[in-house]
């Protein structure tokens, strides 16, 4: 005893003396960053949803959602939620609350839904239980048609616009690629629906367009983000090799694909005519080569001032934070951040607390907090 006693006082005396561990710092315009890990564990999650009471809500890919609580610590996996199509691209994917949440505590979710036929991208709502251990009175409220029998191209963010009504965004399931220029169905197209699935009334609704239809000619829209000063939607969307593109999608518009594209085909050969095309709508910034962009936020917080209305757009094969600085309709910079982060960053969140918060797309996946270093 008399030993572990004298061992404990000399630790405390030579533990001061010893430097300490310095925290990496990533450099940007506005001086340093540090990355905090908040939660770990998390098995390729996909969509982050924050509670009113700071708690997060996250998906993973093969199933699950999931409570993340304020130290980090996840719940067991939340009963309730629809089966999935785990294969490939295809899961549990995005996630939004009803903008009403704090009294009727809706939350939507966006899948890959096994059907007959093959899958394809669905939205169910259900009411999270008080306890936060289960969604009760789940139910599809949307659908899209028809069912491919593919692994890849399922979009899948979800936004909630100013009016309450929902777009969500849809892959063209990569092998009908064409069909995104087909307005009759739901493949390569930005959905618009009411939280209970039904067409809102100011839809475009242009002769032989589906009436869930707000725009098309899209491959697949992975981040979807509101101005926070216009509340008008902006996209982030992959090209093939080359291509991606950053949209504004207006109702009743043809954003090209795969008529015009920045990019070419994934062997190299040309893909449809060229970059433009009259009636075709050009994107408001374009990446090539490719980052692969995913989720997207714009920023609003007072953590970074300078970054007021920057809309920050997550990079899988980039592994990078990328941030876009904006005035009205137009992109007028880019800054790639984080660039050696080493991860693929599948989703982007501004917090209740004006901080960035970051899902790593991995096996062993983590939820990262982004703040000015200190």
């Amino acid at each position: 005893m008399r030993l572990l006693a004298f061992s404990a006082a000399l630790l405390a005396i030579i533990m001061p003396a010893l430097p300490a561990v310095a925290q990496k710092l990533y450099p940007s315009s506005a001086g340093g960053l540090s990355v905090e890990t908040v939660a770990s564990g998390l098995e390729n999650p996909w969509g982050l949803a924050f509670l009113p009471d700071g708690r997060m809500l996250v998906t993973e890919r093969p199933g699950r959602l999931r409570l993340v609580e304020a130290d980090g610590k996840l719940s067991r996996p939340i009963n309730g939620v629809p089966g999935v199509m785990a294969r490939g691209q295809g899961g549990l994917l995005g996630i939004a609350l009803d903008p009403a949440f704090a009294q009727n505590r809706l939350v939507y979710l966006s899948f890959a839904e096994p059907r007959s036929g093959g899958n394809g991208t669905s939205v169910a709502r259900g009411r999270l239980n008080e306890q936060g251990t289960a969604l009760t009175a789940v139910e599809v409220i949307f659908r899209q048609m028809p069912a491919i029998n593919s692994n890849l191209h399922f979009g899948s963010r979800l936004v909630f616009d100013r009016t309450g009504a929902l777009f969500v965004t849809v892959g063209d399931r990569y092998s009908q690629r064409d069909q995104a220029q087909n307005p009759a169905n739901h493949l390569g197209k930005l959905i618009r629906i009411r939280p209970d699935g039904s067409t809102p009334a100011d839809n475009p609704k242009k002769d032989g367009w589906a009436p869930e239809i707000w725009s098309i000619g899209h491959r697949n829209v992975q981040g979807a983000a509101l101005h926070p000063d216009t509340g008008q939607i902006w996209t982030a969307e992959h090209g093939a090799r080359g291509g991606d593109e950053i949209n504004t999608p207006k109702a009743g518009l043809n954003y090209g694909w795969p008529v015009i594209t920045y990019g070419v085909d994934y062997s190299g050969a040309k893909i449809g005519e060229g970059t433009a095309k009259p009636g075709m709508e050009q994107p408001l910034f374009y990446w090539d080569p490719s980052i692969a962009p995913s989720g997207a936020a714009f920023y609003t917080g007072s953590a970074w001032p300078a970054w007021k209305n920057s809309l920050f757009v997550g990079a899988l094969a980039g592994q990078m934070l990328v941030r876009l600085s904006t005035q009205g309709e137009k992109v007028t910079g880019e800054e790639r951040l984080l660039t050696d982060i080493g991860a693929r960053i599948r989703d982007v969140v501004q917090g209740p607390d004006g901080l960035i918060y970051l899902l790593s797309d991995d096996a062993d996946g983590k939820v990262l907090r982004v703040r000015p270093a200190r």
